[in-house]
Parts: structure tokens; sequence; C-alpha cells
């Protein structure tokens, strides 16, 4: 937990940041990679530097530091309590000495036993980035399953440079979608709540990134000539 106070003394220079999308921060800051990796689905990327853009991720991960976790209720309450974090806990301490590709096979599993529910119904407005209290106790859509998954595997020490949330078009079904995406043994390894496997980002042809992000910056996208 002493990593989780560290990462909080971020977010109170982080959370003067405001503009629009979604998450902010959990264990230390780390640097970003140095090695090149690969692209995600064919786009040529360019990374961007501070997360300003963000406020909704920057709020989502300040939300997640607010959150208590020592109320008492059962997980069938509204309000985030110790029931809720417990079995959160519980998933991620099965997996904990496990191999990195079996704790992101787990989580994203995990996570997507939960009911999709679009933001408007749940929040009564267009777009809204939950952090993983509020997604246990409401469910949430597609970014919110992704910013659940990127902190459980956070607090599995996975790196976050080695991550990022993607937002991008499903071409397929013509709508935005979020998705979150992880670097590991030269592969690109797709955790998607649309999907019930976990499956490497080279199989998926019709995605089309706009941009990612993780705690370390952000990245613009467009379609490789």
């Amino acid at each position: 937990m002493a990593e989780l106070f560290e990462r909080r003394q971020f977010l109170a220079g982080a959370g003067a940041l405001g503009v629009s999308l979604g998450l902010a921060g959990t264990l230390p800051f780390r640097a970003a990679q140095a090695a090149p990796v690969p692209s995600i689905f064919n786009t040529v990327e360019t990374r961007r530097e501070g997360l300003a853009p963000f406020p909704k991720w920057n709020g989502a991960l300040e939300k997640y530091f607010e959150e208590r976790v020592d109320a008492p209720g059962t997980c069938a309450d509204l309000e985030f309590n110790r029931c809720h974090y417990e079995e959160w806990h519980a998933e991620l301490d099965r997996l904990r000495d496990r191999d990195p590709k079996t704790q992101m096979k787990e989580i994203n599993r995990f996570m997507n036993t939960h009911r999709y529910i679009v933001d408007p119904v749940n929040w009564g407005v267009l777009d809204y980035w939950a952090s993983p209290g509020e997604f246990f106790r409401r469910q949430g859509d597609c970014e919110d399953y992704a910013i659940a998954k990127f902190l459980s595997l956070q607090i599995l020490e996975l790196p976050a440079d080695e991550m990022r949330i993607v937002i991008l078009n499903d071409l397929n079904l013509r709508v935005a979608h979020a998705i979150l995406v992880v670097y590991i043994d030269s592969e690109v390894m797709v955790l998607d709540n649309q999907l019930s496997i976990m499956i490497e980002a080279r199989r998926i042809r019709h995605y089309q990134p706009i941009y990612s992000v993780n705690e370390t910056g952000w990245w613009k996208h467009k379609p490789a000539v």
C-alpha cells in the first residue's frame, strides 16, 4: 500500500490537469519504454508528452484513490465497500504468483463477467470514465473495463509503460470503442470486453486506433500508408 500513497502524491499535481478524457495513476510513475515496440493495428504512432488533454483519465484515477475500502457492506450494495474491494483483491492474490500472460488472461476473463451498460443509461452523460470502485458497483462500458484491467495488472506489478488504453473506431460496428493493449514478449495483446479471450492485435483487422494513453504519455495514431 505504500506504493499507492507514493502515487497519490503524484496525483496531487496531476489533478490540476483538465481537458476531456479520463484516468490518472495507480502505482509509482515509471520511465517510458526505451526499446521500440510494435505499432498497434498497423498505424503510425506519434508520441506526445503530458496528460493534460485527458481529464477523464486523470479523474478516474483520482477517484480510485479516494474510494473508501474500509466501509462495511455487502457486494450487492451500490456503494463501493470492503466486500467489493476484498472480492477484487482475492482475485488478484490468486494470480500474484502466476506468469504475466496467465494474469492478463484471467484479469480479462474476470472483468468481462461484469455487465455492460452504456454511460447515458448508467450515468446520464454521453461519456464517463469510471474508477474501479464505480465499475464494480454500477458496471460500465468499454473504457471502464479497460481501466479496471489496467489498474489490476499494475497492482500485479506489470509496468504501466507496457500497457495502453486505446480509443479506436470499430469499423464493423461503426462505433467508438476502448480496449487495453499489453506489450509482452514482442507481441501486442488485446484485452477487450467484446472478446471472451485475450488475442494478439495482429489478428484483428477491423479496429482503427485514434489515440492511446497510459501514465507516461499518449500517442496519436494514423493509418500506415
